[in-house]
């Protein structure tokens, strides 16, 4: 190997591992998890709906907040990656699923989906209070949460999905955003959120 090829290799993992982080992005994940729950729940169109009305709340919406305080300069980039810069949007996310969740009870939503906003809203508070210490991994956590609500609800043939947690470590990692071990209690925390909250209210 060539001192170009050296000097190749560390700037294509870094390129592979941006690309990690911004596909499986918690935004884009909570959607995507929200929409195959609501299609579970009624085995319909009408189910999508219910997700992507839930998605509305816990994706779209707080994902366009952080765009939009990127856009002002009140934080650095849209993955937050300075701990003291979390506080607020993790508030306004909280406000909205929060918001997101009233909306679902009052329509008389699926169970399902309102056991996942509620694991969602419960993983953000508890997230919050560590924010204040340490700096957990949102994407690994958003990321163990998700593979355990599929893997509930879809069953054994959604395992394939937990690998995936640790690529997205991995990239957290690479792109120096989290130590291993942020991105480890992050995804431990997710799956642990989302085993006993989803699995008791669904």
């Amino acid at each position: 190997m060539t001192a170009l090829d050296d000097a190749r290799t560390p700037a294509a993992a870094d390129r592979t591992a941006r690309v990690v982080t911004e596909v499986f992005a918690p935004g884009v994940l909570v959607i995507a998890v929200l929409l195959a729950v609501g299609w579970y729940s009624t085995h319909s169109l009408a189910g999508l709906g219910w997700g992507l009305l839930s998605a509305l709340f816990c994706g779209i919406v707080p994902y366009a907040i952080i765009i939009l305080g990127v856009r002002l300069r009140w934080w650095t980039d849209r993955h937050v990656r300075e701990r003291r810069q979390r506080f607020v949007p993790l508030l306004m996310v909280i406000a909205c699923v929060t918001l997101g969740t009233a909306t679902l009870v009052l329509l008389d939503a699926p169970r399902e989906l309102f056991a996942l906003v509620v694991a969602m809203l419960t993983a953000l508070i508890v997230t919050l209070a560590i924010t204040a210490m340490w700096k957990i991994s949102v994407h690994t956590a958003v990321a163990g949460g998700v593979s355990v609500v599929l893997l509930l609800t879809y069953g054994a043939l959604t395992a394939v999905t937990v690998p995936l947690i640790a690529v997205i470590g991995w990239s957290r990692v690479r792109l120096r955003d989290h130590t291993p071990a942020q991105t480890v209690v992050g995804a431990v925390f997710g799956a642990a959120v989302a085993a006993t909250v989803f699995s008791l209210l669904r």
